[in-house]
């Protein structure tokens, strides 16, 4: 699956965590972007991030998970059993860039342990901070089926893609990017399975607006969800 989401975060939330990322201190700011990368995108990734266990990146997320949990398409798309927690990473100046990569498939959350674990990256997913117009360059450009998609979103929208699709960010020529960056486990794991389920979901929601809660509508509802608990790993 891939698609555009738009408005996952409204201004004034882009407003506040924007505010609160320029306004980090040096000790709880920007830092080498290649905390999160394994070896292979480790040399390709030429950028900036917050620390994942900072303060300031603690409030921001709140932020925007809060956003996530209220966005009707980013629900009936990722159908999401976990995310790994969103960070924020920024491209400027000679940290403008990250090369063809795909992302890992697994990553370690909770610190390992009893409380740990391991999350499945079934999507990616870019929420866009800067106003598109601020910055030259910087596309998402993601290859996926056969086709590139080229993306510089709104302040506010996110591309939501399949993790194991081929990737990059182009160089930042001038100005600065900032945006948030996370991963999904979905509770339905088939990537097929869960587009159909996507598919059913949004025509039903559709008809429902168009005719009312026929009789129909009724049956295809309990159709989706014949199928969510055939298919889904809560």
């Amino acid at each position: 699956m891939h698609m555009v989401l738009p408005e996952v975060l409204s201004d004034e939330a882009v407003a506040d965590i924007c505010v609160m990322l320029n306004k980090a201190p040096a000790s709880d700011g920007w830092g080498d972007g290649t905390a999160t990368s394994g070896p292979q995108s480790r040399q390709r990734k030429n950028n900036q991030q917050m620390p994942e266990h900072g303060r300031v990146t603690l409030m921001a997320r709140t932020i925007l998970l809060e956003a996530l949990a209220k966005h009707p398409l980013f629900m009936m798309a990722a159908l999401p059993r976990r995310l790994y927690p969103p960070n924020f990473n920024r491209y400027a100046g000679q940290s403008n860039a990250f090369g063809d990569h795909i992302d890992n498939c697994l990553r370690q959350v909770g610190g390992g342990g009893a409380g740990g674990g391991y999350l499945r990256c079934d999507l990616s997913c870019t929420v866009f901070l800067s106003d598109p117009q601020s910055y030259d360059g910087g596309e998402l450009v993601i290859q996926h089926q056969g086709q590139e998609f080229r993306h510089k979103g709104a302040a506010g929208d996110a591309v939501l893609y399949p993790s194991g699709a081929l990737h990059r960010v182009d160089p930042v020529t001038s100005g600065e990017r900032v945006a948030s960056f996370f991963w999904v486990e979905s509770m339905v794991r088939d990537t097929e399975q869960r587009e159909l389920l996507y598919d059913l979901d949004l025509n039903v929601q559709r008809l429902r607006a168009e005719l009312g809660e026929t009789r129909e509508c009724i049956a295809l509802t309990q159709t989706y969800h014949r199928l969510l608990r055939l298919w889904a790993t809560p």
